[in-house]
Formats: C-alpha cells, structure tokens, sequence
C-alpha cells in the first residue's frame, strides 16, 4: 500500500477534535509512509489534513475540478495538484492514484465519493479497502443504518462487511492494509 485516498469535509466541523483528527490521521499517514490523496481543497479538514502531512515531510497528491480551484481555494503547496475537467473526472483520478479509501467527518459530498468508492468495490470494479474514521462517532448513525439494511435483506453482510471503521486513525489504516488485496 502506497497511498491512501482521504473523503473529508471542506469545512472544520463545530468541534475542535475534527481538526484534531485530521492532523492525526496525517501523522499516521506519514509515519507508515503512506502518500495522501484528495480533493485538493486548502479549506476545511482537507486543508488541516494536507497541511500536516506537508508539514510532516509526507507526499500530498490533490486532485480538484478547475471550477472549484477558485471556490475552494485549491491548495498549491503541495507535491502534486491535479486541475482536472469535472467532478467525473476528478473521482476517477482519486480512485486510480489510491490504494485504499477514508471517509473522515464531511458533507453529502464526502458520503458521496463514499458510497461510491464502497459500490464499486462491491461490484467488483476496485479491490481496494474502504473505511470511515469514526472521529466523536460522527458514523455512528451510518452504520446503524447499513447494519438495519442487513436486517431487512437491502445489503448482504458480506456487502457490509467490505466497509471498515475505527475511531483510531493507526487502527483504521491497519484494517485496510490487512484488507488489502494484492
């Protein structure tokens, strides 16, 4: 595993320990010599998230639409900024130039890239770990539902099984790695 791409919010959240989070992750992402990828914002817990891995030493791939270089400010001290077409576009970029895939604490967009990243795996299309960073069980409510789902004959447990989750960023990124197909 080379790198990891990370889903997380444009904004910081109410709470102090979502920043707190994102700059542990980034330590851990670092210390196991994992690059980061995402969505190029300098905004956010995407901003907090690259500029502790930068400041770190680590690698920081950013991959963000030429709309949104403006409205999210696009973060240009990093290793490498991909400016692509379309969100299209930029998901696809993300997935290829990843590993694995985090979900932190986000928006619909971040439950998107998500969801997204999590039904290609299940169809087969990537083999690549999915898991969210339960940070103040921020998905606690998510998995509960996806757990309701298998209840109710939606979403076969091996399905949900494929979604991993931690509070811990060196935990999540350990289940990902010991999920990892190779």
């Amino acid at each position: 595993m080379k790198a990891i791409c990370v889903y997380c919010g444009s904004s910081d959240g109410v709470a102090p320990h979502y920043a707190s989070i994102a700059r542990q992750l980034a330590a851990t992402l670092v210390d196991q010599n994992l690059q980061l990828v995402y969505g190029g914002g300098n905004v956010g817990l995407m901003g907090s998230l690259a500029n502790e891995v930068m400041r770190l030493g680590g690698e920081v791939s950013g991959v963000i639409p030429q709309s949104l270089m403006d409205l999210e400010v696009g973060k240009l001290d990093i290793t490498r900024l991909h400016i692509v077409k379309d969100m299209h576009e930029r998901k696809a970029l993300m997935a290829e130039l990843s590993d694995a895939f985090i979900a932190m604490p986000g928006g619909i967009g971040t439950l998107e890239e998500l969801f997204e990243m999590l039904t290609w795996r299940q169809l087969g299309f990537h083999l690549k770990p999915v898991g969210v960073l339960n940070a103040m069980g921020f998905y606690d409510g998510l998995l509960q539902f996806l757990n309701y789902q298998v209840e109710q004959g939606f979403l076969n447990p091996r399905h949900r099984a494929l979604l991993h989750q931690s509070d811990n960023p060196l935990e999540l990124v350990q289940l990902l790695k010991q999920h990892q197909v190779l």
